[in-house]
Formats: C-alpha cells, sequence, structure tokens
C-alpha cells in the first residue's frame, strides 16, 4: 500500500504537504545516514557495558523499604558510570526530573559564599527559577547566599573562551556549570567538542573548579559524552534519552567518587547517601537505557527532516537540516502566536495518547512566560516521546524534541503543517 495515499486518506492531509515532506526526506539522506552510524556505535558502547557488568534477571527484581544491597541498583549506576565517563553514578526514581536532578547537585555541591559560574549565558527558564534569577520562589540558591555569573555567548552563539578564562580567574567559581542544550533560547546546543574546550579552558585556569554539564536531550547524540572529555559531573533525565520511552521516571548523575557522593547525601541524607532507596520496575530502566541510541537515532531523524520540511515551508529552523547537532532538540521560527498555537494542536492530533486533547498556553511552575506544550506521551512529560513546546513571547519559536519512532513522528510533522494551513496561517507553495 502507498503510505502517502494512506496518510492522506486517514488523516486528511493535502498532497501537497506530503509530496514536500518525501522530498525533505530524500533531501535528508546524508544527515540521516550520519545519524544512523553514530546510533550503530551508540548501541556496540551499550551492549558491552551491559555485557560488563553481567546483567541478568535478578538485576531486574524490586526493592522495598530502606533497599539495603539492592543489586540491580548497583549494576545500573555501574552502567551509567561506565557509559557516561564518570567513576560513579546515581540512577534513581526518586528524582524527578533534569531540574531536579541540577538542583540536588548545585545544592549539595556549593555552600553559602561560593561562586557559580555559567559558561552559556543565562540558563533555561526552570534552572534560572533553582538559581535565583527568575520568580522569587522558596529554596532558591541565592536565598543561601550563593553568588551567580554569567559569561554571555559570543555573536556565534557559543561560549566565549578569553571570557570564560577571565571570568575563572576574577571569581574563581567553586563550579562552572555548562547547559548543552538551547533551552527556549535560539542559540546552538553545544557538541562534545564545544564541551571540551569549555572544560579544558576553566580548568587550565582553576583545576580546582568543578565543571558540571547538563546533559538534557544531549545523551547518545554523539559517540562521546561529557564525563568522557573531562567533565567533573555530568546530570539528565530518565524521561529524556537515556531512558529510552520506556524509564517512567528518574534522573541521573554521573561523576567524579566524591561529588557524587556529596549529592548522594543531599538525595537522602548525610550519613546514608547512596545506600538507600527503593527501586521498583528496574527492567525498564535496564531496557530503556538499552534501547536508547536506537530511540535517540529516531528522534534525530525525525528533527533532521523537520528541519527540512519547515525549512521549504518558508520558516527559519535551527539547527539546519545538514548542520551538526548536539542534542534531539529543533527549533522552528514560527513568528506568530497563531502559528505557534496551530503547530502544537496539530501535532497533538498526531499523538498515540490523547490526540483528541487542545493544547492551550498556560502559566507553568519555574517559566516566566505562558508555555504551549504537545505531547500525548505515554509517561507524562517524556520528551524522547515526540513534543513540542514553546514560550508565548517573540519570535514564537516552537521547540520539538523526541519521536520513538520516525513513521509516527511523520504523522505528526504533516498534521503540525496541515492546521496551519486551515487556519489560513500557510498557504500552499508551488515548486
Amino acid at each position: 500500500m502507498d503510505w502517502c495515499k494512506e496518510l492522506t486518506r486517514l488523516f486528511a492531509i493535502a498532497p501537497w504537504l506530503v509530496e514536500r515532506l518525501v522530498t525533505a526526506e530524500v533531501a535528508s539522506r546524508e544527515a540521516i545516514a550520519r545519524v544512523h552510524a553514530t546510533g550503530a556505535c551508540n548501541h556496540l558502547k551499550v551492549l558491552q557495558a551491559f555485557q560488563a557488568q553481567g546483567v541478568n534477571e535478578y538485576h531486574f527484581q524490586d526493592s522495598t523499604g530502606y533497599a539495603y544491597g539492592d543489586l540491580g541498583r548497583s549494576t545500573l549506576e555501574r552502567i551509567y558510570a561506565r557509559l557516561f565517563g564518570g567513576v560513579s553514578a546515581l540512577v534513581r526514581p526518586q528524582i524527578v526530573s533534569g531540574t531536579h536532578a541540577l538542583a540536588l547537585a548545585l545544592s549539595a555541591l556549593l555552600r553559602p559564599g561560593d561562586n557559580m559560574l555559567s559558561a552559556c549565558g543565562r540558563p533555561y527558564d526552570t534552572l534560572a527559577t533553582v538559581i535565583g534569577l527568575g520568580p522569587r520562589v522558596p529554596g532558591n540558591l541565592g536565598e543561601w547566599g550563593i553568588k551567580y555569573e554569567q559569561v554571555d555567548l559570543d555573536p556565534r552563539g557559543q561560549p566565549d573562551l578569553t571570557k570564560l578564562a577571565e571570568a575563572v580567574a576574577n571569581l574563581k567559581p567553586r563550579l562552572c556549570l555548562i547547559q548543552r542544550s538551547r533551552g527556549y533560547s535560539l542559540r546552538p546546543s553545544l557538541g562534545i567538542a564545544e564541551v571540551a574546550r569549555v572544560v579544558a579552558t576553566v580548568k587550565e585556569v582553576n583545576r580546582e573548579t568543578i565543571c558540571l554539564v547538563d546533559n538534557c536531550y544531549g545523551e547518545f547524540v554523539e559517540e562521546q559524552e561529557p564525563g568522557e572529555v573531562g567533565a567533573d559531573l555530568v546530570v539528565g533525565s530518565l524521561i529524556k534519552n537515556p531512558g529510552g520511552g520506556l524509564a517512567p521516571g528518574g534522573g541521573y548523575i554521573v561523576g567524579q567518587e566524591d561529588a557524587v557522593e556529596q549529592v548522594a547525601a543531599r538525595l537522602t541524607a548525610p550519613g546514608l547517601g547512596g545506600e538507600l532507596g527503593a527501586f521498583q520496575d528496574k527492567r525498564l530502566y535496564f531496557q530503556g537505557l538499552y534501547l536508547a541510541p536506537l530511540v535517540v537515532q529516531e528522534a534525530l531523524t525525525g528533527a533532521i527532516v523537520a528541519a527540512a520540511f519547515f525549512q521549504s515551508l518558508g520558516f527559519d529552523v535551527l539547527p539546519r537540516p545538514e548542520e551538526q547537532r548536539g542534542d534531539i532538540v529543533q527549533c522552528i521560527i514560527l513568528g506568530q502566536r497563531e502559528r505557534l498555537e496551530a503547530f502544537c494542536q496539530g501535532l497533538q492530533k498526531g499523538c498515540p495518547v490523547e490526540a483528541s486533547t487542545v493544547p492551550e498556553p498556560d502559566l507553568l511552575p519555574g517559566y516566566e512566560d505562558p508555555v504551549i506544550m504537545a505531547g500525548g506521551t505515554f509517561i507524562q512529560g517524556s520528551s524522547i516521546e515526540l513534543s513540542a513546546d514553546g514560550p508565548l513571547r517573540p519570535p514564537f519559536a516552537v521547540f520539538l524534541q523526541g519521536g520513538q519512532a520516525y513513521p509516527y513522528t511523520r504523522v505528526a510533522l504533516l498534521l503540525a503543517a496541515q492546521e496551519m494551513v486551515n487556519r489560513g496561517l500557510l498557504q500552499e507553495m508551488r515548486r
């Protein structure tokens, strides 16, 4: 059966949009091939890590209560440490989000009077709130006397290494934050090569400064991870890339043993550390990690085609289809609030869960502007499953991420474009 005809029949999508998407797929073959090559390498790394730790069915058993001696938990953490370039790891369902994982790490490692330096300008909205830059909320780092400074990005959107070196020399910061993903900004994501240069710059000036990398959305996008290029601590969410769409929640922290121990003491209590923590449904965490390189490969395929497709419809896209990527996020600059809402509401119609739900903008905890979020996901908020969101502020950009299988992403992209067509926000474009 011709899938193009079936699409137009089942979903009432204009044939000209389907033709545009097919053209985008053909034009993206070289970039997609590179993604598949990286995915194959990362799958081998994961497979080898599982085999080296002797994973067996016993490791999938649930633990309860204090969960002393949970061999499955410790085995999973050793696998994460190996894959992400650390000596030690915490991989816990008790961590509720990537922001929570970062807040744990920052509050564990920073003391009153310490300087914290951001190497990539202002962090994304929810982390800015944790630091004390956003809405005033109880418990932010500023309330504890932790001082914050940032080095703005250069005109190309890259870390300004000269100014970074000067800031490290002057401030002698206890910790330097390196954010790989763009958040809701229009700057490029950081690849591993850029992360390595930032870490080297910081360490050359002050070896005592802790380099903490926010790795959210960046896992398995390249063949190396930040810990392999010198980062002291690498932090992320399990409902993003490394959970493979199966982990029902949680976060990870990988790095040097003393730093991870300090975070463990903050997660539980001083003296208890990482020895406690019940862990249910461990098989999903193991299996999700095993599949993660292939899921990331599918998500990147969808992002590349989305870039080519919407670029052909006249929109600016970041990154462009052929550009190297440091994360799974695709930014599409729509230019109008109405288009942003239509895009998200159309994409929702292509989701397997809550397809009939109509996303509406709302003020969410930790964000300064109303945000519209689309994503009918099996795991609430999972952004390795297909989702799209954006703040209601100029230039009204939508941030697309995830997609466990490209054929589903294809349908959702077409429905997002079709919704704009239906509302008169996008005109048919002839070749």
